[in-house]
Protein backbone atom coordinates (compact mmCIF):
# COMPACT_ATOMS: atom_id res chain seq x y z
CA UNK A 1 0.00 0.00 0.00
CA UNK A 2 1.20 3.56 -1.03
CA UNK A 3 2.24 5.79 1.75
CA UNK A 4 0.31 8.87 1.79
CA UNK A 5 1.92 12.06 1.39
CA UNK A 6 0.49 13.46 5.05
CA UNK A 7 2.30 10.41 6.42
CA UNK A 8 5.00 11.41 4.76
CA UNK A 9 5.43 14.67 6.42
CA UNK A 10 4.79 12.79 9.91
CA UNK A 11 7.55 10.63 9.43
CA UNK A 12 10.12 13.01 8.44
CA UNK A 13 9.02 16.25 10.53
CA UNK A 14 10.25 14.58 14.01
CA UNK A 15 13.68 13.80 11.42
CA UNK A 16 14.07 17.11 10.75
CA UNK A 17 13.24 17.84 14.07
CA UNK A 18 16.02 15.22 15.57
CA UNK A 19 18.67 17.04 13.08
CA UNK A 20 18.47 20.49 14.17
CA UNK A 21 18.67 19.50 17.74
CA UNK A 22 22.10 17.91 16.85
CA UNK A 23 23.13 20.61 14.68
CA UNK A 24 22.51 23.27 17.56
CA UNK A 25 23.97 20.58 20.49
CA UNK A 26 27.47 20.71 18.46
CA UNK A 27 27.33 24.31 17.87
CA UNK A 28 27.08 24.93 21.67
CA UNK A 29 29.96 22.36 22.60
CA UNK A 30 32.96 24.27 23.68
CA UNK A 31 35.33 24.36 21.11
CA UNK A 32 38.99 23.95 21.94
CA UNK A 33 42.19 25.59 19.49
CA UNK A 34 45.53 24.87 19.79
CA UNK A 35 48.24 27.42 19.69
CA UNK A 36 51.90 26.18 19.11
CA UNK A 37 54.60 28.10 17.85
CA UNK A 38 56.34 24.79 16.03
CA UNK A 39 53.09 24.41 13.87
CA UNK A 40 52.01 21.28 15.29
CA UNK A 41 48.51 23.00 16.78
CA UNK A 42 45.54 24.80 14.61
CA UNK A 43 47.40 28.43 14.74
CA UNK A 44 50.70 29.48 15.49
CA UNK A 45 49.81 32.92 16.70
CA UNK A 46 47.59 33.35 19.60
CA UNK A 47 45.95 36.80 17.79
CA UNK A 48 45.44 33.94 15.06
CA UNK A 49 43.15 31.91 17.26
CA UNK A 50 41.34 34.85 19.35
CA UNK A 51 40.15 35.71 15.78
CA UNK A 52 38.94 32.08 15.10
CA UNK A 53 36.41 32.25 18.14
CA UNK A 54 33.10 32.67 17.29
CA UNK A 55 31.50 36.19 17.46
CA UNK A 56 28.58 36.47 20.43
CA UNK A 57 28.35 32.54 21.14
CA UNK A 58 27.32 31.05 24.33
CA UNK A 59 29.84 28.55 23.74
CA UNK A 60 32.98 29.19 25.39
CA UNK A 61 35.99 28.77 23.25
CA UNK A 62 39.54 26.87 24.57
CA UNK A 63 42.68 28.20 23.59
CA UNK A 64 45.29 25.88 24.76
CA UNK A 65 48.73 27.71 24.25
CA UNK A 66 51.78 25.37 24.28
CA UNK A 67 55.27 26.40 25.84
CA UNK A 68 56.91 29.42 24.53
CA UNK A 69 57.38 33.31 24.49
CA UNK A 70 54.90 34.38 21.70
CA UNK A 71 56.17 38.11 21.15
CA UNK A 72 52.01 39.89 20.13
CA UNK A 73 50.59 42.57 20.16
CA UNK A 74 46.64 40.91 21.11
CA UNK A 75 43.06 42.05 20.88
CA UNK A 76 40.19 40.62 22.21
CA UNK A 77 37.49 42.49 20.50
CA UNK A 78 34.00 43.12 22.75
CA UNK A 79 32.17 41.07 20.02
CA UNK A 80 34.29 37.63 20.83
CA UNK A 81 32.50 34.60 22.61
CA UNK A 82 33.71 33.25 26.33
CA UNK A 83 37.07 32.17 26.15
CA UNK A 84 39.41 30.53 28.02
CA UNK A 85 42.88 31.06 27.47
CA UNK A 86 45.29 28.55 28.99
CA UNK A 87 49.06 27.82 28.84
CA UNK A 88 51.12 24.86 29.75
CA UNK A 89 52.91 26.57 33.13
CA UNK A 90 53.05 31.12 33.41
CA UNK A 91 57.20 29.94 33.67
CA UNK A 92 57.15 29.01 30.89
CA UNK A 93 53.92 30.42 28.44
CA UNK A 94 54.79 34.06 28.25
CA UNK A 95 53.08 36.43 26.04
CA UNK A 96 55.12 39.80 25.22
CA UNK A 97 55.34 42.68 23.52
CA UNK A 98 57.03 46.12 23.72
CA UNK A 99 55.06 49.14 23.13
CA UNK A 100 54.89 52.33 25.47
CA UNK A 101 53.07 55.56 25.70
CA UNK A 102 55.66 57.85 24.64
CA UNK A 103 55.96 55.70 21.16
CA UNK A 104 55.09 57.20 18.12
CA UNK A 105 52.63 55.54 15.85
CA UNK A 106 52.68 55.73 12.07
CA UNK A 107 50.85 59.50 12.08
CA UNK A 108 54.43 60.74 14.36
CA UNK A 109 51.52 60.87 17.48
CA UNK A 110 52.24 59.12 20.40
CA UNK A 111 50.47 55.97 20.93
CA UNK A 112 49.77 56.88 24.66
CA UNK A 113 49.03 54.52 27.76
CA UNK A 114 46.15 53.07 26.33
CA UNK A 115 47.65 52.05 23.18
CA UNK A 116 50.86 50.41 24.86
CA UNK A 117 49.11 47.47 25.87
CA UNK A 118 50.41 44.37 25.09
CA UNK A 119 47.01 41.93 25.53
CA UNK A 120 43.59 44.67 24.82
CA UNK A 121 40.73 42.31 26.36
CA UNK A 122 37.55 44.14 25.49
CA UNK A 123 35.12 40.89 25.92
CA UNK A 124 33.44 39.91 28.66
CA UNK A 125 33.63 36.59 29.67
CA UNK A 126 37.14 36.03 29.45
CA UNK A 127 39.47 33.87 31.46
CA UNK A 128 43.11 33.10 31.61
CA UNK A 129 45.10 30.63 33.53
CA UNK A 130 48.92 29.61 33.51
CA UNK A 131 50.08 32.40 31.56
CA UNK A 132 52.92 35.27 31.94
CA UNK A 133 51.78 38.71 30.41
CA UNK A 134 54.65 40.79 30.03
CA UNK A 135 55.47 44.29 28.69
CA UNK A 136 59.04 44.00 27.77
CA UNK A 137 59.84 47.68 26.87
CA UNK A 138 61.55 48.30 30.18
CA UNK A 139 62.06 51.73 32.34
CA UNK A 140 60.30 53.57 29.91
CA UNK A 141 57.17 55.33 31.86
CA UNK A 142 53.83 53.76 31.31
CA UNK A 143 53.85 50.58 29.57
CA UNK A 144 50.90 48.26 29.94
CA UNK A 145 50.74 44.58 29.92
CA UNK A 146 47.10 43.82 29.97
CA UNK A 147 44.34 46.13 29.58
CA UNK A 148 40.81 44.93 30.71
CA UNK A 149 37.82 46.65 29.62
CA UNK A 150 34.80 43.74 29.71
CA UNK A 151 32.94 42.04 32.29
CA UNK A 152 33.93 39.42 34.10
CA UNK A 153 37.33 38.53 33.63
CA UNK A 154 39.27 36.07 35.72
CA UNK A 155 42.92 35.22 36.23
CA UNK A 156 44.48 32.12 37.78
CA UNK A 157 47.85 31.27 38.41
CA UNK A 158 49.29 34.07 36.02
CA UNK A 159 51.51 36.25 36.27
CA UNK A 160 52.04 40.28 35.17
CA UNK A 161 55.44 41.50 34.30
CA UNK A 162 56.43 45.27 33.89
CA UNK A 163 57.34 48.34 35.23
CA UNK A 164 54.85 51.76 35.44
CA UNK A 165 51.25 50.61 34.85
CA UNK A 166 51.65 46.93 34.32
CA UNK A 167 48.09 46.39 34.83
CA UNK A 168 45.34 48.81 33.54
CA UNK A 169 41.55 47.76 35.09
CA UNK A 170 40.57 50.04 32.54
CA UNK A 171 36.68 49.47 32.68
CA UNK A 172 34.27 52.45 32.13
CA UNK A 173 37.31 55.26 32.62
CA UNK A 174 36.78 56.81 29.45
CA UNK A 175 32.77 55.92 28.96
CA UNK A 176 30.31 58.33 29.89
CA UNK A 177 28.43 55.59 31.26
CA UNK A 178 30.02 55.21 34.00
CA UNK A 179 27.23 52.08 35.06
CA UNK A 180 28.80 49.16 32.85
CA UNK A 181 30.37 46.57 34.49
CA UNK A 182 34.00 45.54 34.69
CA UNK A 183 34.31 42.88 37.36
CA UNK A 184 37.88 41.30 37.31
CA UNK A 185 39.00 38.29 39.41
CA UNK A 186 43.01 37.65 40.52
CA UNK A 187 43.27 33.95 41.72
CA UNK A 188 46.89 33.02 42.78
CA UNK A 189 48.81 35.38 40.62
CA UNK A 190 51.63 37.13 40.54
CA UNK A 191 52.06 41.36 39.27
CA UNK A 192 54.79 43.28 39.81
CA UNK A 193 55.66 46.72 38.74
CA UNK A 194 57.32 50.49 40.04
CA UNK A 195 54.76 53.38 39.82
CA UNK A 196 50.73 52.76 39.63
CA UNK A 197 51.19 49.36 38.35
CA UNK A 198 47.56 48.39 39.06
CA UNK A 199 45.53 51.32 38.56
CA UNK A 200 41.99 52.16 36.37
CA UNK A 201 38.13 52.35 37.18
CA UNK A 202 37.54 48.18 37.02
CA UNK A 203 36.25 46.53 40.05
CA UNK A 204 38.88 43.69 41.34
CA UNK A 205 39.35 41.26 43.55
CA UNK A 206 42.70 39.49 43.84
CA UNK A 207 43.18 36.63 46.14
CA UNK A 208 46.08 34.97 47.30
CA UNK A 209 47.99 37.04 44.77
CA UNK A 210 51.88 38.26 45.49
CA UNK A 211 52.10 42.08 44.56
CA UNK A 212 55.74 42.81 43.92
CA UNK A 213 57.20 46.14 44.18
CA UNK A 214 60.56 46.44 41.85
CA UNK A 215 63.45 48.35 42.70
CA UNK A 216 62.61 52.04 42.67
CA UNK A 217 58.58 51.69 43.45
CA UNK A 218 56.40 54.21 44.46
CA UNK A 219 52.94 53.39 44.39
CA UNK A 220 50.89 50.09 44.21
CA UNK A 221 47.90 51.23 43.08
CA UNK A 222 46.21 53.99 41.52
CA UNK A 223 42.21 53.50 41.34
CA UNK A 224 40.21 55.84 39.99
CA UNK A 225 37.20 54.15 40.77
CA UNK A 226 33.46 55.36 39.88
CA UNK A 227 31.11 57.51 42.44
CA UNK A 228 28.74 55.35 42.38
CA UNK A 229 30.81 52.23 42.72
CA UNK A 230 31.15 49.98 45.77
CA UNK A 231 33.94 48.55 45.27
CA UNK A 232 37.15 49.39 43.34
CA UNK A 233 40.27 47.08 44.18
CA UNK A 234 40.25 44.49 47.09
CA UNK A 235 43.23 42.80 48.16
CA UNK A 236 42.33 39.48 49.99
CA UNK A 237 45.20 37.77 52.27
CA UNK A 238 47.96 38.91 49.44
CA UNK A 239 51.74 39.14 50.27
CA UNK A 240 52.68 42.55 49.43
CA UNK A 241 56.41 42.29 49.24
CA UNK A 242 59.19 43.62 46.95
CA UNK A 243 63.17 44.36 46.86
CA UNK A 244 62.50 47.92 46.87
CA UNK A 245 63.73 50.07 49.21
CA UNK A 246 63.16 49.80 52.85
CA UNK A 247 59.56 52.69 53.86
CA UNK A 248 59.92 53.66 50.20
CA UNK A 249 56.44 52.74 48.18
CA UNK A 250 52.60 53.64 49.01
CA UNK A 251 49.75 51.29 48.75
CA UNK A 252 47.75 53.31 46.43
CA UNK A 253 47.18 57.12 45.74
CA UNK A 254 43.92 58.04 44.18
CA UNK A 255 43.95 58.69 40.21
CA UNK A 256 40.54 60.06 40.43
CA UNK A 257 38.59 61.54 43.25
CA UNK A 258 36.27 58.94 44.56
CA UNK A 259 39.39 56.18 44.02
CA UNK A 260 38.37 52.57 46.39
CA UNK A 261 41.03 50.07 47.32
CA UNK A 262 40.58 47.82 50.59
CA UNK A 263 43.36 45.18 51.72
CA UNK A 264 41.98 42.87 53.70
CA UNK A 265 44.57 40.15 55.92
CA UNK A 266 47.67 40.91 53.97
CA UNK A 267 51.10 40.79 54.73
CA UNK A 268 53.15 43.07 54.00
CA UNK A 269 56.73 43.75 54.16
CA UNK A 270 59.38 46.90 54.55
CA UNK A 271 58.73 48.31 51.31
CA UNK A 272 55.66 49.93 52.50
CA UNK A 273 55.89 53.53 54.00
CA UNK A 274 54.46 53.41 57.48
CA UNK A 275 51.89 56.32 56.26
CA UNK A 276 50.43 53.80 53.80
CA UNK A 277 48.90 55.76 51.45
CA UNK A 278 48.88 59.17 49.41
CA UNK A 279 46.71 62.12 48.38
CA UNK A 280 48.49 62.18 44.83
CA UNK A 281 49.05 66.40 46.17
CA UNK A 282 44.50 66.41 45.69
CA UNK A 283 43.57 67.34 49.31
CA UNK A 284 39.84 67.14 48.67
CA UNK A 285 40.04 63.74 47.51
CA UNK A 286 41.02 63.11 50.83
CA UNK A 287 37.36 63.31 51.92
CA UNK A 288 36.04 61.24 49.03
CA UNK A 289 38.42 58.39 48.37
CA UNK A 290 38.23 54.58 50.64
CA UNK A 291 41.36 53.49 51.45
CA UNK A 292 41.02 50.73 54.16
CA UNK A 293 42.72 48.05 55.65
CA UNK A 294 41.95 44.95 57.91
CA UNK A 295 44.31 43.23 59.64
CA UNK A 296 47.48 43.98 58.01
CA UNK A 297 50.32 41.82 59.29
CA UNK A 298 54.13 42.05 59.19
CA UNK A 299 56.87 44.97 59.10
CA UNK A 300 54.70 47.66 56.75
CA UNK A 301 51.85 46.91 58.67
CA UNK A 302 51.70 48.70 61.88
CA UNK A 303 48.85 50.93 61.70
CA UNK A 304 50.17 53.98 64.28
CA UNK A 305 51.54 56.35 61.85
CA UNK A 306 49.08 55.49 59.04
CA UNK A 307 47.43 58.87 57.24
CA UNK A 308 44.27 60.24 59.19
CA UNK A 309 42.09 60.17 56.15
CA UNK A 310 42.75 56.23 55.88
CA UNK A 311 40.35 53.59 57.54
CA UNK A 312 41.01 50.80 59.28
CA UNK A 313 37.50 48.14 58.63
CA UNK A 314 35.82 47.32 61.98
CA UNK A 315 34.73 43.45 61.50
CA UNK A 316 31.52 44.28 61.26
CA UNK A 317 32.62 46.31 58.17
CA UNK A 318 35.07 43.62 57.04
CA UNK A 319 32.03 41.16 56.23
CA UNK A 320 30.80 43.35 53.43
CA UNK A 321 34.28 42.15 51.90
CA UNK A 322 33.85 39.02 50.34
CA UNK A 323 34.98 37.73 46.78
CA UNK A 324 30.81 36.75 46.20
CA UNK A 325 29.62 40.33 47.81
CA UNK A 326 32.47 42.32 46.12
CA UNK A 327 31.17 40.78 41.99
CA UNK A 328 27.36 40.40 42.56
CA UNK A 329 26.03 38.48 40.03
CA UNK A 330 28.91 36.39 38.61
CA UNK A 331 29.68 32.90 39.80
CA UNK A 332 33.62 33.16 39.55
CA UNK A 333 33.99 29.07 39.97
CA UNK A 334 31.95 28.41 36.97
CA UNK A 335 34.91 30.38 35.07
CA UNK A 336 37.97 29.45 36.31
CA UNK A 337 36.15 25.50 35.97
Amino acid sequence: MKTSIVTKKFILFPVFILFVVSLLSFKTKDTTIVVSKDGKGNFMTIQQAVDAVENGTAARTRIIIKTGVYNEKITVSETKGAILMEGENPENTMITYDDYASKKNADGKEIGTTGSATVFIFSNDFTARNISFKNSSGKVGQAVAVLTAGDRIAFENCRFLGFQDTLYLKGAQDLQDKTKPSRNYFSNCYIEGTTDYIFGAGTAVFENCTIYSKESASYVTAASTPQDNAFGFVFIQCKIMGNAAEHSVYLGRPWRPFAKTVYINCEMNSTIKPEGWHNWNKPDAEKTILYAEYNSKGAGAPISKRVSWSHQLTPSERKNYTTTNILKGWNVKKSLK
